[in-house]
């Protein structure tokens, strides 16, 4: 309770220009009760406020109303007066109401919902064509109602450490009974077959769609979810936005990795990426292989990674997929940000490098072994005996068995202390019949190879043996002769 509190207390500033889209009535900053013909949005389009388009019905907005009021339905009004109407009913679409108290102006935000309705309907069915005029206003509406400054997050308020973002409750935001119908709204216009891009492209510009890439943020994961839909339409049918998104995601990317490590929306932008990047053409361009070195790569570094794994995971195996001399860099990008003390991380990381090892050709694999098989040694150690089945797991899998045996001379000598020590102390059961399973399997590979690198093991732990009697007797001689020295006066431990 004192977190939804706290949350409608404050809000948080938008990260980009607020100034483009305004809120509430004309000159209020406020969201209240009122309309907002106003609203200015800056297209490059636009060659002053009052132009409009040959196609128009008419000169200029419909003047404010003074509440609002029911309209009548567009199949009750002549087809040459849908266009007007249109526009009205967009103009109640621009009030604000109070969602915090339910009691308050219960009359009028179902008069919005059901306009909304009607336009979303109306858009839907393609009875009409809207004109340049109306589709401009259209967009403004949108703008007025889900352009806004979003809640903090909970530490935000109070000060405290952030804590696990799986553990909290997400804020769900009171007013999406209508910001729902503007969303769907907004995704009919876009996927419509009757919007024409170069007349929308106007509207739905590069301002337009940084303000909805800064709505990603919010913690309510059903607007996340349409804004995910939404994004993803612009870009497939908006090519001229495309570059201009990658890049913007990019930076949302940058911020969240070395600055803040907090935002709700990395999950569902990866999952817009993990489409685009299963459409990028061969041969890859430069820019889409420094994207994964410069962002995709790093993302595995902040702690909370374990909520949009599944999504980036995806996003690192289709660039192997497309293109297998990218596995060393991957491969070796996992390397570089392997967790050390988060064993929950670990396993994760065990569960991507195995799906990367799977699309990795031999020449590949060849190049980064020898760091690759170093870590797996240390995975097949470990105490957490997660991490050790998870990396005893690869031997489950042919096509890794197949390239381990072609670099076997290689491989083997790296991980044979790491197995004699599992079967000779590791505290789990599983764990030790498993190790005991791939020691096996290298002994029926190279039963030669196996032998050289029992007898160096053996060789080693002799040496290790004796370096540790001599030191035994070092201490001895120590003791032996500060007792000569001391008497009495030593003190023994």
């Amino acid at each position: 309770m004192f977190k939804k509190i706290m949350k409608g207390g404050h809000k948080k500033a938008s990260k980009s220009d607020p100034m483009d889209y305004g809120f509430g009535p004309p000159g209020s900053r406020n969201p209240g009760s009122g309309p907002t013909p106003n609203v200015v949005v800056n297209h490059a389009s636009r060659t002053g406020p009052g132009t409009a388009g040959p196609n128009s019905v008419v000169a200029m907005v419909p003047p404010p109303m003074g509440a609002v009021e029911p309209l009548p339905l567009f199949r009750d009004v002549p087809v040459s007066e849908r266009q007007n109407l249109f526009m009205r009913k967009l103009q109640i679409c621009c009030f604000q109401f109070d969602f915090s108290n339910t009691l308050k102006s219960v009359r009028e935000k179902e008069i919005k919902r059901q306009t909304l309705l009607e336009l979303v309907d109306f858009i839907q069915s393609g009875s009409g064509k809207i004109t340049e005029m109306c589709q401009e206003e259209m967009i403004k509406m949108v703008a007025i109602n889900i352009f806004r400054s979003l809640p903090p997050a909970s530490h935000e308020n109070t000060g405290q450490e952030a804590s696990d973002p799986e553990e909290e409750e997400p804020y769900l935001e009171p007013a999406w009974p209508h910001l729902q119908l503007v969303y769907e709204l907004l995704l009919r216009y876009v996927v419509s077959s009757d919007t024409d891009t170069k007349v929308a492209k106007r509207y739905i510009d590069h301002s337009f769609v940084l303000k909805l890439l800064d709505l990603f943020d919010s913690e309510d994961p059903r607007e996340r979810e349409y804004l995910k839909t939404i994004l993803h339409r612009i870009y497939g049918k908006f090519m001229v936005h495309r570059p201009f998104i990658r890049k913007a995601i990019n930076n949302i990317f940058y911020r969240f990795i070395y600055e803040t490590e907090r935002h709700s929306g990395i999950g569902e932008l990866l999952e817009i990426l993990g489409s685009i990047i299963n459409g990028f053409a061969l041969p890859m361009k430069e820019e889409h292989k420094l994207f994964l070195m410069r962002a995709l790569i790093p993302l595995h570094k902040p702690k909370p990674v374990g909520i949009y794994h599944q999504q980036l995971s995806y996003c690192i195996i289709q660039f192997v997929e497309k293109d297998y001399k990218l596995a060393d860099t991957v491969i070796r990008g996992l390397l570089k940000y392997w967790p050390l003390t988060n064993c929950q991380k670990e396993v994760l990381f065990l569960g991507e490098l195995e799906e990367v090892l799977e699309a990795t050709q031999s020449a590949e694999f060849q190049r980064c072994v020898v760091p690759l098989f170093r870590q797996i040694a240390r995975c097949l150690n470990s105490f957490h005996f997660q991490v050790a089945e998870r990396a005893l797991f690869f031997w489950n899998n042919e096509h890794i068995v197949s390239l381990i045996a072609q670099n076997r001379h290689v491989v083997l000598p790296i991980i044979f202390e790491a197995l004699e020590r599992n079967i000779q102390s590791h505290w789990n059961q599983a764990v030790h019949g498993l190790t005991v399973n791939v020691r096996k399997m290298f002994m029926e590979m190279d039963a030669e190879l196996f032998e050289e690198c029992q007898r160096q093991f053996a060789e080693k732990e002799a040496r290790a043996g004796e370096v540790e009697e001599q030191r035994e007797m070092t201490w001895k001689k120590l003791a032996d002769v500060a007792a000569e020295r001391g008497g009495d006066d030593m003190i023994t431990v």
